[in-house]
């Protein structure tokens, strides 16, 4: 007999995982949100040596959820999925984008990685770019999301500071 307060594998399992997707999801929010009340000007603003500003770490965070949940699991080529072809390219921003661009963007590239990882088992392993277990593919993601907020913050409280 089972003890009441003991619980399946399975279970821990699912429990595991919403709290992964619900922390990845945190962490999405908090990117896109980075944005919130900056002029186009503000969202481009240099603050760093490297090419990070906010505008672009929300495009370069759209090239990791492409990347990791698109391209890790399926192998399909970086270039058919729309998305730069290096994570150092993916900071580069164009003429068209703008903060309403790059915010659609990053909501498309995570509701397509939400769909790609509901049908993946969780336990499993993903053979598209070489074989990776589930497990490593949300921990490097949400290790890259969490990572990325702390860069946003920093940068949104110069911004903002410079006002």
């Amino acid at each position: 007999m089972t003890h009441p307060a003991v619980r399946s594998d399975t279970a821990v399992v699912v429990d595991v995982r919403a709290q992964l997707d619900a922390a990845l999801d945190h962490y999405r929010a908090i990117l896109h949100d980075c944005l919130d009340g900056l002029s186009e000007e503000e969202a481009r603003r240099s603050l760093v040596p490297s090419r990070t500003t906010l505008l672009g770490l929300v495009k370069h965070v759209t090239y990791v959820e492409t990347f990791y949940l698109q391209h890790r699991v399926t192998g399909q080529p970086l270039s058919e999925l729309g998305v730069a072809s290096t994570p150092d390219r993916s900071f580069v921003l164009t003429q068209e984008d703008t903060i309403a661009s790059v915010r659609q963007a990053h909501t498309t590239a995570c509701r397509h990685s939400r769909d790609a990882a509901a049908d993946l088992a969780f336990g499993g392993t993903v053979h598209g770019r070489d074989e990776q277990s589930v497990v490593s593919v949300y921990l490097r993601l949400l290790h890259d999301l969490v990572h990325h907020c702390g860069h946003a913050d920093i940068l949104r409280e110069q911004v903002l500071a410079a006002r």
